[in-house]
């Protein structure tokens, strides 16, 4: 079953959208817990399951305050559960953290227009519209 379930990869060449629901509810989601300095040498390796990016959005950890795509592994998950419209479940988790609302404060707008998107391409315009004014 691993090799169907969704793997957070930063360096994936597609990227996640809702559309993705199905195979996360089934299959599960796979998120790699590591430092962002080696991050390059730990993602070179091909993980089995279906790799996927996810859409830009701004990390609120303490260490990469503000910065696009540098996100905690628990604000992946987060980010992944609410625009899979776990919003509830998104929340609980990011909630354990005391910068945690921070993540969802700083990017409630864009998490919103990506957990309606009904493409990838519209993920991609989204992200176009937030991240490359």
């Amino acid at each position: 079953m691993l090799r169907k379930a969704v793997v957070l990869n930063p360096f994936a060449q597609e990227i996640f959208f809702p559309g993705d629901k199905y195979t996360l509810e089934k299959y599960g989601i796979i998120a790699i817990d590591c430092s962002w300095a080696k991050r390059q040498e730990v993602f070179l390796k091909k993980f089995p399951g279906i790799n996927l990016r996810l859409p830009i959005l701004l990390a609120a950890n303490p260490t990469n305050y503000a910065k696009p795509q540098k996100l905690s592994t628990v604000e992946a998950l987060t980010a992944s559960l609410y625009i899979c419209d776990f919003r509830r479940e998104a929340e609980n988790l990011i909630g354990i953290f005391n910068w945690g609302h921070t993540f969802l404060q700083l990017n409630r707008e864009p998490l919103e227009e990506y957990r309606l998107a009904k493409s990838k391409g519209e993920i991609h315009s989204i992200e176009k519209s937030y991240f490359y004014c």
